[in-house]
């Protein structure tokens, strides 16, 4: 067992180098943190040098437990993005956030399901592509509209706005598939046990969200002056983890879903800040690079048939055109100039962690077959190398008194 512990340190010493190290040389080609870190995962994964294959790393649990280390990873990148969201920002723009937002989800969801169909003839398989096209990540759109002094242009301020908005719209969406659909692809228990499962979902959602936004911040207070070692931290890490277990054992939805209720939750106290920064290293340094190289871990490039890669292809083409109709559609009827409306669905985009998070649940769940869990990955991988690129070049006027922002960070 102690061999076993001391290999399993090594194996996780080693995808944490990799990880950071792939990171470090993605951005110094000017591409985002996460691409190195995926495509470190695909080099050691199964399609080229298949770690767990080594003698030293070949233990039938190891694999497993990254996954499981990654999967707690997804719960605090999720709760950290609840941590995140200002209403504040939401209400300067509401009317196009909520439009784009909406749009950014109905479009993609619909025409995801509609070319995911004829390559599988699996409804169920086909809507949860279409999911997967629904989630949206604007952390890459956001850094580059930093760099270039947009970040508080109307653009710039509808996206955060329009992001949130998509979160919550695909993470319902999500909790209501799941709740409904069984891993096998049946429906689950009729017409009353659909109803019953989505009475079940909402009341543990209007329940968890008044209880996060009341409660919590007053634990949260009186723990802050108990003489409790990091005890505000602690706290985050167990409302995490309650309601996200809470969220999949009680509420039949994702644990996702409760990682992120609890942020909110937590986002209404004084301290947030402190809170998100002290969660920070713990995330990004440990947790959040297991998952994103264990994504690569999981992704086969040899499963990739000639329909497989027909299937890519039209997946990335279908989710650039669909953000770019859904969220420019929606902005435009909120009042957008037809220019604004084209940038922001040019930002929305990248599908980043969201999207990974996303196909992570499916393959897990069964949802999503080895090579079309690929196919998803190639998609994100695609979307994050292309929304820079096509953000840059529709900024590429300047904009009349526009003023940069002091630093990119």
């Amino acid at each position: 067992m102690e061999a076993h512990i001391s290999a399993f340190a090594l194996l996780l010493a080693l995808l944490i180098v990799a990880a950071k190290a792939s990171a470090w040389l993605s951005l110094r080609l000017r591409q985002p943190a996460i691409l190195g870190e995926l495509i470190a995962g695909l080099i050691l994964g199964p399609s080229l040098l298949n770690v767990f294959s080594w003698p030293l790393f070949h233990h039938q649990e190891f694999q497993g437990m990254v996954i499981a280390l990654g999967e707690l990873g997804v719960l605090f990148l999720m709760g950290m993005a609840g941590l995140e969201i200002e209403l504040e920002e939401f209400l300067k723009a509401r009317r196009v956030a909520l439009l784009a937002g909406t749009a950014g989800v109905g479009i993609p969801l619909l025409l995801g399901t509609l070319i995911a169909y004829p390559f599988h003839r699996d409804l169920p398989t086909s809507i949860f592509m279409g999911l997967v096209l629904s989630a949206t990540s604007v952390s890459v759109s956001a850094q580059t509209l930093l760099e270039l002094g947009r970040l508080r242009s109307p653009e710039g301020i509808a996206l955060l706005g329009a992001a949130v908005v998509d979160d919550i719209l695909a993470l319902v969406a999500l909790a209501v598939f799941t709740g409904i659909v069984n891993p096998g692809g049946g429906a689950g228990g009729g017409a009353g046990g659909i109803l019953l499962a989505l009475a079940r979902m909402m009341l543990f959602l209007i329940l968890s969200f008044l209880l996060a936004r009341a409660v919590l911040p007053r634990i949260a207070t009186w723990v802050q002056n108990q003489p409790i070692s990091e005890g505000l931290i602690a706290l985050a890490f167990v409302a995490i983890l309650a309601l996200a277990g809470a969220a999949e054992e009680l509420g039949g939805l994702a644990a996702i879903t409760g990682a992120f209720l609890a942020g909110l939750g937590l986002g209404d106290h004084p301290a947030r800040h402190t809170i998100f920064e002290r969660l920070r290293p713990a995330a990004y340094g440990f947790f959040v690079p297991l998952f994103l190289v264990g994504v690569g871990l999981r992704a086969d490039l040899r499963t990739m048939s000639l329909e497989g890669a027909l299937f890519t292809l039209a997946l990335i083409a279908v989710a650039i055109v669909s953000k770019i109709l859904g969220c420019g559609a929606g902005a435009w009827l909120g009042g957008f100039r037809p220019l604004q409306a084209w940038r922001l669905g040019l930002g929305m985009i990248s599908r980043g962690e969201v999207g990974l998070i996303l196909a992570s649940l499916g393959l897990s769940a069964g949802f999503l077959q080895p090579y079309e869990f690929v196919a998803v990955v190639a998609m994100v991988v695609a979307t994050t190398l292309i929304t820079p690129i096509l953000l840059r070049w529709a900024f590429r006027t300047p904009k009349p008194g526009s003023a940069p922002l002091q630093k990119a960070v």
